[in-house]
């Protein structure tokens, strides 16, 4: 066989409008490939979504950026990031309502692009949501032993052998995610409306405490950065031989790589658009009123946080909880530390979800073994796949310090917003005649931009970052090779089951 014959059976690509109606089949006919059911409203989009992004990054990363990168300017690094993920939003939104299924990404990238591609896509977001589920699960462990006092070598971070606390949340988790959409939507939206409460809680009680003096110099000096050296410094430094620093512009765009994370996962909402009444309309909604309501109390609580203690004063474990604790609201910090436990919870939920979603399309095409992404007849989940990235997740959160592996949740979310803004572009050239109930405006202005300003962030992060990214694709790439490339739908000729 030639190499160009390879590379275009390495290219091939999926018919949209076998996408489109890929579950249309009649419900009652029995399969153990059962279709998905529609249960969910914007507001349950929303709920997921507002529910995986508002975790760890409020609750932890805000201390962080602003102590170690950005200072008061943090607020400037989460709206850059909230910007950079609204011009995604917006990709994922046409697309979403087009063509809605379990794939997402995934589904975009193997009608636009080609199939290896979106493998590529679909391992990235493995990546993705199974490192943050468990980065959350450690945290959420993290926050738990600081409430009630446990023994931090089953609960810390630093000093536990083993983390029980991540393991017995994510395994309670992966239950619920198993058991159904509708329980998995009951327990995200109840988390959700305590952790948006606690929210409006810290913004309207520490607004009395906010002294201007606090955020003055709104954007610190630029200074070398003590730990920049080798591998740990941005790509783009390291590419030009600049030195590392912190603070000043530079460091405004570190901190917005890093905070990027905050953002991370709000893309689960376009792996649910089998599992919606009316994605037409519901998906675009979902995606674009979950950012904004998010970066609006990002702002608004970096504002706070900022403004209640100096910068360099910041805890980067519990900066919410310690900051109140600093001006004397010690009760107002336990309130904190416990709603943090229930956000994290939420974020762990809709990574495990989002992940069964994925499995559940790749096992779809054949990429995969079918048989692992049965759908329960009763419960109308990928039980299988869910059962097993729950394990997966579990194992992670026990035994591995995911601390320095947190960077490589964005560069696999920005890689995949790179690719959905690719695929707009891509689509409304190939089928321009293709029903689309939302519109990406400024095409194909928004996207180029799009995908140039997740370039940018993603060469903020650090060089190591980039090679074990590398790493796991490069991996990925021989699962596909060994298996996916002989028992895909599109290499068998075996049309995709339309009740799988």
């Amino acid at each position: 066989m030639t190499s160009a014959g390879t590379w275009k059976k390495l290219v091939r690509t999926k018919d949209v409008d076998d996408v489109i109606h890929q579950n249309d089949a009649d419900p009652t006919e029995e399969s153990h490939h059962a279709r998905l059911d529609r249960r969910l409203t914007v507001w349950d989009l929303m709920g997921f979504g507002i529910g995986i992004v508002i975790g760890t990054g409020i609750f932890t990363l805000t201390g962080t950026a602003a102590k170690d990168n950005a200072g008061p300017a943090v607020m400037i690094s989460f709206l850059v990031a909230g910007v950079v993920a609204m011009l995604a939003a917006l990709c994922y939104a046409e697309l979403a309502a087009a063509v809605p299924t379990a794939g997402s990404s995934y589904t975009y990238a193997y009608t636009t692009i080609g199939e290896i591609f979106a493998w590529i896509i679909a391992w990235d977001l493995i990546l993705e949501f199974a490192l943050g589920a468990a980065v959350v699960a450690r945290g959420w462990s993290g926050y738990l032993q600081g409430v009630f006092d446990l023994p931090k070598a089953f609960f810390g971070e630093d000093d536990s052998v083993i983390n029980l606390g991540a393991v017995f949340i994510v395994v309670v988790l992966g239950v619920v995610a198993a058991l159904g959409i509708r329980e998995s939507k009951l327990v995200t939206n109840t988390l959700v409306v305590i952790k948006v409460s606690i929210c409006l809680f810290i913004i309207g009680v520490g607004l009395f405490y906010v002294s201007l003096d606090n955020q003055k110099p709104y954007i610190p000096p630029s200074e070398k950065a003590d730990s920049a050296s080798g591998l740990k410094q941005p790509l783009w430094q390291w590419i030009t031989g600049i030195d590392q620093t912190a603070y000043g512009v530079t460091g405004v765009l570190v901190a917005a790589a890093i905070v990027f994370f905050a953002y991370s996962g709000f893309e689960a909402v376009a792996n649910l658009g089998e599992e919606t009444k009316d994605p037409a309309k519901d998906m675009p909604r979902g995606l674009i009123g979950t950012l904004i309501i998010c970066t609006l109390l990002y702002v608004a609580v970096c504002f706070v946080l900022t403004g209640m203690v100096k910068y360099t004063k910041l805890s980067t474990g519990e900066p919410l909880a310690d900051a109140f604790d600093q001006v004397g609201l010690g009760w107002a910090g336990i309130i904190i530390g416990t709603a943090a436990v229930a956000g994290l919870t939420s974020v762990i939920l809709v990574d495990i979800v989002a992940m069964g979603r994925i499995g559940f399309a790749l096992c779809r095409d054949g990429l995969l073994p079918p048989a692992i992404g049965r759908v329960h007849p009763k419960f109308h989940t990928p039980v299988v796949i869910t059962v097993g990235t729950t394990v997966a997740v579990a194992v992670l959160g026990a035994f591995v310090p995911l601390s320095v592996l947190a960077e490589m949740v964005s560069i696999g979310t920005l890689f995949a917003f790179l690719v959905v803004s690719i695929a707009v572009v891509v689509l409304r050239r190939t089928k321009p005649r293709m029903k689309r109930p939302f519109r990406t405006p400024q095409v194909p202005l928004l996207p180029i931009v799009s995908g140039v300003a997740c370039i940018a962030l993603m060469t903020n992060l650090a060089v190591e970052t980039w090679l074990r990214f590398l790493v796991w694709l490069a991996l990925g790439l021989v699962v596909y090779l060994v298996y996916g490339r002989k028992h895909s739908r599109l290499a068998t000729g075996k049309a995709a089951p339309t009740n799988l």
